[in-house]
């Protein structure tokens, strides 16, 4: 016959026959074999030839050491319920002394250091902060027998439920309801942790409402504690017994409690860490225009003067520095104008040979010249309806800056091999790195054309005069680089945001950006260092003194309200205040600067000369 050596609570081992062909194993007392602390039930069946254990209702069924749903049960098999110890004979006999000797109750304390270095070792493995609290919560729960256990936290003075778990590892639905506030209230003002054997009969806590309706019996809780400051409490509760709880347990709670305490603090962390991030994007939605980012001033004023023309048909002239962004600004007046529904053409005067450039902008007749197998529409035809971008317009042949002064003109083009003009609707934007003025007066550019284009002037800064712009635009391009390229890297260190500020980026937006890519790509560690920007000390802008630093600003500032003034010097010497031969002595320096010469320094604004 059959029969289990049922070892429990440090007693001699007994003995059960299994005599019936279902054996119910639980904590009922209307169970075949009566095991007080096992949580759920646990059927071993006989078939005629074999038994197969069984785990329902979240019943934990460990055999031979591992967690199993079902087992088929062999000679020797040793079953885990709960605290209980059960060894399967499949005949009556008595038990070896090796088999009497793996009988016997585990101690809990042992199981919660198990329990706890099984957690320490999967935590890395966990997906987020919620999982490896539910397994630690999970796992004190089973511990200590509890049929329930609740995480709290406790925000502005208010304890509320972070996590809610019963025996069966399910999340409980009504966890306010199933816990005693008041027994909660007392841990967190004492800040001391609570045994108690059996609530409803307690003296002191019979009479709290909470206590009487869930007719509490055995709970522990405890106050998590970091540093001196609350930052929550553990919550363990088992309704079905009384004094289950005794200061083993208490003990492995606390054990438990150092880690639940950091887990909470992490989440808080993590929580304000996601807050702050949604208020920097919305920042940054705020201080982004369009596709272009920038909050400086210079920026701003061209943001300004974009809303103003974007809805007119004016010419465009926009300067600045390679990689400025001037194509970006094209696309911007033309993307907040009416003729956003027809199409953005740009073209790149220096970029096509002075031979073909005609035939790019204004099209060709089949055979016009060699090679012309077929007639073909250039941009001019092409953006009809839309706006055309003529970038780097600094570098058109003076040839070729006739024709295109006709063709702005007369709203009309003719394509090379032709006589008849094509009229075209257009809106033109110019760009161009060149000073055009200087370009006039060296004869290389047409006063007509330059006046023709440069009807309202927007001027980008260089990238290293736009301040915190560079960290923004920075922050921006790596998180578009680790999308696009799958990168694990997760920000710059702080060595890396000092050193993008003090870089002078000689090619501006576009030599940060493939900075920053490569940057990603090659990174060894999460967060990019200098070195991986290729920005070493040497190559940062030296710190200038301060009297040195103050010319230097004085000079960029004096520039920049020239340019508000579209190079008025009477105007810009009132608005600052100075002897108008201020400004005449600032423009000769820059003169003599470009010549290579040095003049004496610039009296202080504000002194007559």
């Amino acid at each position: 016959m059959a029969t289990l050596v049922v070892s429990s609570a440090g007693a001699a081992p007994t003995f059960f026959p299994l005599v019936k062909p279902l054996t119910t194993v639980a904590a009922g007392a209307d169970s075949d074999l009566r095991v007080p602390e096992l949580r759920g039930v646990v059927a071993i069946q006989f078939d005629g030839k074999t038994f197969t254990a069984t785990a329902l209702e979240g019943a934990q069924l460990v055999v031979n050491g591992k967690k199993r749903g079902q087992h088929t049960l062999a000679d020797g098999d040793l079953l885990q319920l709960g605290e209980t110890q059960v060894l399967f004979q499949s005949s009556d006999r008595i038990p070896t002394p090796a088999e009497v000797s793996k009988l016997g109750r585990r101690d809990p304390a042992s199981l919660a250091t198990a329990k706890l270095a099984d957690f320490a070792r999967d935590l890395a493995k966990e997906p987020g902060i919620d999982n490896a609290l539910t397994r630690l919560l999970d796992s004190l729960i089973e511990v200590v027998r509890a049929d329930k256990g609740f995480v709290l936290v406790v925000n502005e003075g208010a304890p509320q439920i972070l996590k809610a778990r019963n025996f069966q590892r399910e999340n409980v639905a009504d966890a306010v309801e199933r816990l005693s506030d008041t027994i909660v209230r007392r841990v967190l003002e004492t800040r001391q942790p609570l045994r108690i054997e059996d609530a409803l009969h307690d003296a002191e806590f019979n009479v709290s409402e909470s206590v009487v309706n869930l007719k509490l019996s055995s709970v522990l809780c405890l106050p998590l504690l970091l540093r001196g400051e609350l930052v929550g409490a553990i919550y363990l509760g088992n309704d079905k017994l009384a004094n289950l709880f005794s200061d083993r347990e208490l003990e492995v709670a606390q054990s438990f409690c150092s880690t639940a305490t950091l887990l909470v603090e992490l989440g808080r962390q993590l929580d304000e860490l996601r807050a702050d991030k949604k208020q920097l994007q919305e920042k940054l939605e705020e201080q982004a225009y369009g596709d272009i980012i920038g909050s400086c001033d210079p920026m701003r004023d061209i943001f300004r003067k974009i809303d103003k023309v974007a809805g007119t048909d004016i010419s465009v002239l926009v300067t600045g520095e390679t990689g400025t962004g001037k194509e970006l600004i094209a696309r911007e007046i033309h993307r907040r104008s009416p003729r956003k529904a027809g199409p953005f053409i740009a073209i790149n005067c220096g970029a096509i040979p002075e031979n073909l450039l005609e035939s790019e902008l204004f099209g060709h007749a089949k055979g016009a010249f060699t090679g012309a197998a077929s007639a073909r529409i250039g941009r001019f035809q092409a953006a009809s309806g839309g706006t055309l971008f003529l970038d780097e317009i600094g570098e058109m042949p003076p040839a070729l800056q006739v024709k295109l002064l006709r063709a702005l003109q007369d709203h009309a083009v003719t394509k090379v091999g032709e006589n008849k003009p094509e009229p075209v609707d257009i809106r033109i934007v110019a760009a161009t790195n060149k000073d055009l003025e200087e370009e006039m007066k060296l004869g290389r550019f047409r006063e007509d054309l330059f006046y023709r284009i440069n009807v309202v002037h927007l001027h980008l800064p260089p990238l290293r005069d736009r301040g915190e712009d560079a960290v923004m635009l920075a922050k921006w391009f790596l998180g578009r680089s680790i999308r696009e390229l799958g990168s694990k890297v997760k920000g710059f260190s702080p060595q890396a945001l000092v050193a993008i500020k003090r870089f002078r980026w000689p090619g501006n937006i576009r030599q940060l950006e493939n900075r920053i890519k490569k940057a990603v790509v090659l990174a060894d560690k999460p967060l990019i260092s200098p070195d991986d920007m290729e920005l070493r000390p040497e190559q940062l802008e030296p710190i200038l003194p301060l009297a040195a630093a103050r010319d230097e600003w004085q000079k960029r500032y004096i520039n920049e309200v020239l340019e508000r003034n579209g190079g008025n010097r009477t105007k810009t010497a009132k608005d600052l205040g100075v002897d108008p031969r201020t400004i005449f002595r600032h423009l000769e320096r820059m003169e003599a600067e470009k010549r290579g010469e040095t003049l004496p320094p610039d009296e202080a604004l504000g002194e007559e000369g």
